[in-house]
């Protein structure tokens, strides 16, 4: 079952946003335009285009459109307010990314395990290690832990490209909620063994759950940084608040 067709839409004109189809302070095509460029209904595009917006992409301004206010950061920037993967990270700041699977072994989740990342005890999970290289240099060590279940087929191959591309193009599972939490931490002797740290002592640490359409959490993952690729940024929207007496 393909991904729905609005995730296809929202990363076809985000790449264009990227790629400068679309430039910075240019105003997209007409949600009618949209329409007929790709064959689907205007909620469809709306629902594209929401997530850009909640991402950072775009700006909607009443009675002229949707305005790009999307600008490049510095390279190895990754995004913390969208679901962004190591790959289309690398892609989007024009760095050459490859993934190495270290380990990747079937658990049930015991006691121990269930307290670390949510899985309720007995249930089947992949336990994935890998490490990331951008620019053929070590900089992340991945822990991936997938319930077994939502991940039927899931190999070491896959795992060593995309395992969302997977889940998403060829399960069809529409990814939804990731919640985070972002430490810094002193290295490990595995931090040390696996990632490219010279001086450095400690690692950024980014651990979180993920949710698909079904309100099922389908992954615990911690993602530990080199500091020097570590540098996140986010969109937020101030809400104005009305004070009443």
């Amino acid at each position: 079952m393909p991904a729905g067709k609005f995730q296809n839409i929202y990363k076809d004109i985000k790449l264009k946003i990227e790629n400068k189809t679309y430039p910075f302070g240019t105003f997209l095509p007409s949600e009618t335009q949209f329409t007929d460029e790709y064959l689907c209904s205007r909620n469809t595009v709306r629902r594209a285009l929401s997530i850009l917006s909640g991402e950072g992409y775009i700006q909607t301004m009443h009675g002229k459109g949707v305005q790009v206010i999307y600008r490049p950061l510095q390279n190895s920037t990754f995004t913390i307010g969208g679901i962004e993967t190591f790959s289309e990270s690398a892609r989007r700041n024009h760095l050459h990314a490859d993934t190495r699977v270290i380990q990747f072994t079937d658990l049930i989740t015991d006691d121990r395990l269930s307290k670390r990342t949510g899985f309720p005890v007995g249930t089947p999970v992949f336990f994935i290690q890998r490490i990331r290289y951008l620019n053929n240099r070590p900089v992340i060590f991945d822990i991936n832990i997938f319930r077994a279940s939502e991940v039927p087929g899931l190999t070491p191959a896959i795992a060593s490209q995309s395992i969302y591309n997977y889940l998403e193009n060829d399960l069809g599972m529409q990814i939804v909620t990731c919640k985070r939490r972002i430490t810094a931490e002193k290295a490990t002797q595995i931090d040390c063994k696996y990632i490219d740290l010279k001086s450095y002592d400690f690692v950024s640490v980014i651990t979180g759950q993920t949710y698909n359409a079904n309100g099922v959490m389908f992954e615990w993952n911690q993602s530990r940084h080199h500091p020097e690729y570590f540098n996140f940024y986010d969109t937020v929207t101030r809400k104005r608040l009305t004070v009443t007496e």
